[in-house]
Formats: structure tokens, C-alpha cells, sequence
């Protein structure tokens, strides 16, 4: 990596601006209608299993193939955003995830919708990774955490938006419409973000040295307000990273601690919460009041993405993601037991809590931590390719364990996941809180 504009050290020591806040809404805009795009499978399956369009056991087709698509694009992003950059990529996936809302509203039959819905993953499976790597680029080591998990925060509330939204249309008009909303929305955000800068990091680590500091110079005027800023540390000779160094000894553990979370993750959301309108209508409860049960579970997402944010720098990564992951445990092992609506809500609300301050870790934070700047993409793009990988056979495990055993025997398989990430986070888990980026490419272990 070229040191010479020293674009980390002048990023890190830059205050808190408007610069800062207008890159996050920019970035966190189109994360929102990815997280709408991402949930709104939930609402639509329940819907469309109720009205006939589709049978049962197409909704682990539904979901096993948006995975699919998710798998691909979570790779394409790495190599297109390590390659040509941040900026074109996260404009890239826009396009294809909004065009691919409209194809699916349009959709005659459910095949065609399992299609289209493919090709939504592929955009929505590429924003996740270029969307957090982004912002990880631009904000300071101190809040770097809050800043990245009230990102997911705006990622994770699509939940409540396609839970309440749907409870008003869906009824009325049918699952449709929801498509449409996500099609206008990342289409309006696609040509908002036209504006958004290239990552200086990326410029400088692919020698264009000329255009890295000329957009330092911009951000500091922006966000100096025309104070003096600190002085910068002084530039260090960074390694050298290749494709090839994702599978060496200092970052091969890396991959696998950021694979393992991801998959753990991964499941949690899509092998339970996105089932939950789906397990409610089989259990015989109306699709109305699973919709206001989902909404009021949909509450504890928010809330887990919040203390995820405080946590995440006050408490550390890992012992954020493992007392976290303690905590889904508890609630999973004594959700299956609660009959009555209100202890069933109690504690689902707080098992959903859980689950998302994992989400607002891992998504938001962590994952994109873990590697140079010049591989972060793909990086974090082959530990989401594995985490969206191993949604795509969950679906048919969880129909099968649900079928034989009821939401007990899908909760004892997201337990068994957790347990493991507890292991692999505390043995080979390193600890990113208030690091520099460059530090942590200097400090592998």
C-alpha cells in the first residue's frame, strides 16, 4: 500500500462533521431498502401461502434461492469493489436489486417470483458487503462501533417497516405492492447517491495517489469547518495483501472466525425471525395477528441493534458478541415452552433483542474490521459468500426440524450454532475496539 497521502492516519483524526453524517445517510439510505428488500420475504410468504399463490414447500425454494442470489453477490461485490472501487459497485447493486422489486411485483406465478427473487439477492447480497466496508473506511477508530452498528440499526429497521407497512397493505391490497415500494425507494436512493464519494483509503492502496489526496483535501475542508485539525500520525510502510493473503497464517483465522459468525448469523435471522409469520400461520394463529405479533417482535430488533451500538465500544467486540450470544441461548431454550400470548411475547421480544445485537456486531462492525484495505471487500465478501451459502440448504432444515419437532427442534439448531461461535470468537477472535484500521493491518495477530 502507498503511504505517501497518509489517507487512514487524516480520516482517523478528523472530528465528528457533517461530512461524517452525510456519508452515513448517503450510505445508510440504500442499506435501509436493502434491509426493507431483505425483509419483506417474511411478510410476502405468509401472504402469499394464505391466499394459495404459493404452497408450502415452495417457501423454502422462495427463500433457498434468494440466498443463492445472495451467495453470488456477495462475491461479485468483493471482487468488483476491491477492483473498480466502492462507489461504482454500491451503485451497481442499487440498480439490480430495484429493478428486480418491480419483476417481482409483476410476478404471475410463484416460480417466477422464486426468479426474480434470485436476482434481488444478488443486489441485496452485494450492498451488505460494500455498504458496511464503505462507512468502515471513512469513520474514526474512537466511535468507529456506534457509528457501524447504527448502521445495521438502519439496515435492521426495514423489520418493522415491511412489519407495519405490510400490516396495512397486505390485508388490502395484497403482498404486490410491497415490491413496488422497494423498487422506487432504491431506485430514488440510486440516483441520491450519485453524490457519494470514492473511499480515500481505496484510491491510495490502488496508487492513485493524485486523486486521493485531492479528495483529502475536500474532506478536511468540509470537515474542519476551517479550524486547525491535529497533526496526523506519521505515515508507516504497510504490508503488502493479495488475494492469496486471505488464506494465510496471519488472516486465515480471520476468515474463519468472520465465516463462522456470519453462517451463525445468517441462520438466526433466516432459519427463525423470518420464518416467525410463517411458524404463527401454522400454528394456527390469523395471518392478521401474526403480522402484530411480528410487529411487536420487530420492536426488540431495533432495541438489539441499540445496545449493540453502546456495547460495542464500551464493553469490546468480543465480549459484546459473546455475552450476546449467551443471552439468544437463554431466551431459545425457554421460548418453545411459552403457550400464553403475553409470556410468548416477553420472551420472544427478548430473544429477538439477542439475535440483533449479534446483528448489529456482526454484519455491522466486526466482519468488515477484520481485513486490509485492499482485500476488505472480498474479504468480508467470502465470509458473507459461506454465511449466505449455508442459508440456502437452512431453509429445508428448518422445514424438516419444524415439521418433527415445532419451533423447539429449529431453536435447538440455532443453539448448537451459537455455542460454536462462542468457542471459535473467544479462542481466535482478536479484539478491533478503538484500533485503527491500519494498526490492525500492521498487528495481524
Amino acid at each position: 500500500m502507498a503511504t505517501m497521502v497518509n489517507t487512514g492516519a487524516r480520516l482517523d483524526r478528523l472530528p465528528i462533521s457533517s461530512f461524517h453524517y452525510r456519508i452515513f445517510w448517503l450510505i445508510g439510505a440504500g442499506m435501509f431498502f436493502d434491509g426493507y428488500d431483505l425483509y419483506v420475504g417474511a411478510s410476502v410468504l405468509g401472504a402469499a401461502v394464505a391466499s394459495k399463490f404459493a404452497v408450502l414447500p415452495q417457501v423454502p425454494q422462495f427463500i433457498s434461492w434468494t440466498f443463492v442470489g445472495m451467495t453470488i453477490g456477495s462475491v461479485m461485490a468483493g471482487f468488483l469493489g476491491d477492483k473498480y472501487g466502492r462507489r461504482f459497485t454500491y451503485q451497481f447493486n442499487l440498480v439490480i436489486f430495484g429493478l428486480a422489486s418491480f419483476a417481482a411485483a409483476a410476478a404471475p406465478d410463484m416460480n417466477w417470483l422464486i426468479a426474480a427473487r434470485f436476482v434481488m439477492g444478488v443486489g441485496l447480497g452485494a450492498e451488505i458487503v460494500v455498504g458496511y466496508s464503505t462507512m468502515t473506511e471513512f469513520v474514526p477508530p474512537a466511535s468507529r462501533g456506534r457509528w457501524m452498528a447504527f448502521m445495521a440499526f438502519i439496515v435492521v429497521a426495514g423489520f418493522p417497516a415491511t412489519s407495519i407497512i405490510s400490516t396495512f397493505v397486505i390485508p388490502s391490497f395484497g403482498w404486490r405492492p410491497m415490491f413496488v415500494i422497494a423498487g422506487v425507494g432504491a431506485l430514488i436512493v440510486w440516483y441520491l447517491r450519485k453524490n457519494l464519494p470514492e473511499s480515500p483509503r481505496w484510491l491510495e492502496s490502488n496508487s492513485r495517489a493524485a486523486e486521493a489526496e485531492a479528495l483529502m483535501q475536500t474532506i478536511e475542508r468540509e470537515a474542519s469547518g476551517g479550524k486547525p485539525l491535529p497533526t496526523p500520525a506519521a505515515p508507516v510502510a504497510m504490508p503488502e495483501w493479495t488475494f492469496a493473503s486471505l488464506f494465510s497464517p496471519a488472516l486465515l483465522p480471520r476468515l474463519i472466525v468472520g465465516s463462522v459468525v456470519l453462517i451463525t448469523i445468517n441462520t438466526l435471522i433466516f432459519g427463525f425471525v423470518n420464518w416467525l409469520p410463517t411458524f404463527f400461520g401454522q400454528q394456527g394463529i390469523s395471518i392478521t395477528k401474526s403480522l402484530a405479533y411480528t410487529v411487536v417482535f420487530s420492536g426488540g430488533s431495533l432495541v438489539g441493534c441499540a445496545i449493540g451500538a453502546w456495547s460495542a465500544d464500551y464493553f469490546g467486540r468480543k465480549p459484546t458478541i459473546i455475552g450476546a450470544s449467551v443471552l439468544t441461548i437463554v431466551a431459545g431454550a425457554i421460548y418453545p415452552y411459552m403457550v400464553n400470548p403475553t409470556p410468548l411475547l416477553v420472551v420472544g421480544f427478548v430473544l429477538i433483542v439477542g439475535i440483533y445485537i449479534l446483528t448489529a456486531l456482526l454484519y455491522g462492525v466486526y466482519t468488515s474490521e477484520l481485513f486490509p484495505t485492499e482485500v476488505r471487500l472480498r474479504g468480508n465478501g467470502l465470509c458473507n459468500m459461506l454465511g449466505r451459502g449455508a442459508t440456502i440448504v437452512s431453509p429445508f432444515i428448518v422445514l424438516a426440524l419444524f415439521k418433527s419437532y415445532g419451533v423447539a427442534g429449529v431453536l435447538g439448531l440455532m443453539i448448537g450454532l451459537l455455542v460454536i461461535q462462542i468457542v471459535v470468537v473467544a479462542i481466535w477472535g482478536i479484539e478491533t475496539n478503538c484500533r485503527g484500521l491500519e494498526e490492525l493491518e500492521r498487528k495481524p495477530g
